[in-house]
């Protein structure tokens, strides 16, 4: 049954693929995030060196205008990729079911042949 034992390793690397995946995107996301936070404080030091911490005033730094637009960017892409995060999960999930049935029923021939 050499279909089976390929079978069960196709499914083993598609789950490892998939968890490659998920911890690709994590990483991504902390990026993200810590790359947020450096903006934020970049923000603070900037506003306090103007003395102006009002997005709206006319001479509002340039600088920290920038950074604070670039920040809601990482935040938006941060919910997309939770978004994706979830729905990779989900794909995981559904990839080890089937790894665990290919297994079980490569065990179960392995054991009848070795009765046989």
């Amino acid at each position: 049954m050499k279909s089976r034992e390929s079978l069960v390793r196709l499914k083993e690397f598609q789950v490892n693929e998939k968890r490659r995946q998920l911890q690709q995107l994590q990483m991504m996301m902390s990026e993200f995030e810590r790359m947020t936070k450096d903006l934020e404080s970049q923000i603070v030091v900037e506003e306090k060196k103007s003395g102006i911490s009002d997005p709206n005033h006319f001479a509002y730094p340039t600088f920290a205008k920038a950074a604070r637009q670039r920040a809601d960017n990482l935040q938006v892409s941060i919910k997309e990729l939770k978004m994706q995060e979830e729905t990779l999960e989900m794909a995981l999930e559904e990839m080890q079911a089937e790894y665990a049935r290919a297994a079980a029923l490569e065990e179960r021939d392995g054991g009848a042949r070795a009765r046989a």
